[in-house]
């Protein structure tokens, strides 16, 4: 385990789990409550840093880098299952001594939120799900662009072509440190973990399995996504007492586009629980 500390600074820490090293970092006081965030698929713990000093001043905010992204180990072979990006998760709030947080997850960081809390109820208090599709007939299909493994690592403009059904705002350009984190990935770590949470949102939507686990809710979604239909997100109203909040204006990566408006609703949610 690397460590570096400074009080309430950014702390970065190394995990040996099992599939390889998995890389958290933490902000904000370590007494507060918890808020995990979790990562959408082709991005990293990088893809909120403009999000986190919002919420630093109520929230010890962890942030993870999924196995096959951003620090964390890129394994070859089958390591990419919903289940087990879950099973490491807890074990890396085990070691951070963590017994209870409020977990939000962008994208599909929002399906490894809902199988965290499948696997440990305990540990998870609520939900905040931002641009998840809540299954695969809610997907907005489109011409993206495909990386191929031979062209790996791929040039810029080739990533933000393939990049560029998650924005809508005019004029955002997908920052550079976020083109970096992709091309760290291998073509095995981003195709598995795609493939993974399609074979999770096939064998079970996910509002279905979060009514079932009647955990407090909270999804919001750009009003212009162009990966999944935002009239979707009212599917999530069949889980008791879900909030559901639409973002007019923004698309698919509201953490990115607009960071007050996203942690506003996330604020207000975390302060009820």
């Amino acid at each position: 385990m690397t460590l570096h500390h400074e009080p309430h600074a950014t702390e970065s820490l190394l995990l040996p789990l099992d599939g390889g090293d998995v890389h958290v970092c933490q902000d904000g006081p370590r007494e507060a409550p918890a808020l995990l965030l979790i990562h959408g698929s082709a991005s990293s713990a990088r893809s909120w840093d403009a999000l986190v000093p919002l919420l630093t001043g109520s929230h010890r905010v962890i942030r993870i880098d999924l196995l096959g992204h951003g620090r964390s180990a890129k394994p070859a072979g089958d390591h990419y299952a919903l289940p087990g990006q879950a099973r490491r998760v807890a074990a890396a709030m085990d070691l951070l001594g963590v017994r209870r947080a409020v977990v939000a997850g962008h994208s599909s960081g929002g399906v490894a939120d809902t199988a965290l809390a499948e696997l440990r109820p305990g540990l998870v208090t609520a939900l905040a799900l931002i641009n998840t599709g809540p299954g695969l007939d809610a997907f907005i299909a489109s011409e993206q662009a495909v990386i191929s493994p031979g062209t790996w690592p791929p040039a810029d403009e080739e990533i933000r072509r393939f990049a560029r059904t998650g924005f809508s705002r005019p004029g955002y350009r997908l920052p550079d440190e976020l083109l970096d984190e992709v091309r760290a990935m291998t073509h095995h770590s981003l195709t598995a973990t795609m493939r993974a949470t399609s074979e999770y949102l096939a064998a079970r939507a996910l509002p279905e399995r979060l009514a079932e686990l009647g955990k407090p809710l909270l999804v919001l979604f750009g009003a212009d996504d162009r990966r999944w239909r935002s009239a979707s997100a009212d599917r999530y109203r069949v889980v008791p007492g879900a909030t559901v909040e639409l973002l007019p204006g923004l698309g698919h990566s509201p953490i990115l586009e607009d960071p007050p408006r996203t942690a506003a609703p996330l604020l207000a949610f975390t302060a009820r629980r």
